[in-house]
Formats: structure tokens, C-alpha cells, sequence
């Protein structure tokens, strides 16, 4: 087996992240990909292709510290 990154397709790159995180969809990646600030992509022609690796960086990058009142997330903000 070679060392290829895996790719996915933006649908199942949606549903890995709602799946492994709880967020992100198909039209989400959709938009952040005309809009910026979404996980980083490679286009095959017309078909926009997601590595696993990159999805979990900018899921991670998303979510916030430990709290354990809502009070403390005013702080942070």
C-alpha cells in the first residue's frame, strides 16, 4: 500500500465531520469554499476533494477550550 492521502468528496467529507465532531455539512463546506475560512480542498476537474487530515485540523481549530459555565465563555469572548 502506498502512502497516497485519502480523499472524500465534499458529501462525505460533511458527513465524516458531522459524524466525528457533530457539525459540518455539505452546504457548509460549499459555502466556506466560495467564502474562505473553511478546511483546505483540491479540485479533480469540477469534483472538490477533501483530505481526512485537513478536516480534522479545521474541526479542531473550531472548537473552543473547556468550560464549565456559560459565564466563563463571556470571559473568553
Amino acid at each position: 500500500m502506498s502512502n497516497a492521502p485519502q480523499f472524500l468528496r465534499r458529501k462525505s467529507a460533511g458527513e465524516y465531520l458531522k459524524q466525528k465532531y457533530g457539525f459540518g455539512s455539505e452546504k457548509t463546506l460549499a459555502k466556506l469554499a466560495c467564502l474562505g475560512g473553511g478546511p483546505e480542498f483540491r479540485k479533480a476537474g469540477v469534483v472538490t476533494l477533501y483530505e481526512p487530515a485537513k478536516l480534522d485540523e479545521w474541526a479542531l481549530a473550531k472548537i473552543g477550550a473547556p468550560i464549565r459555565s456559560t459565564s466563563e465563555s463571556r470571559e473568553a469572548a
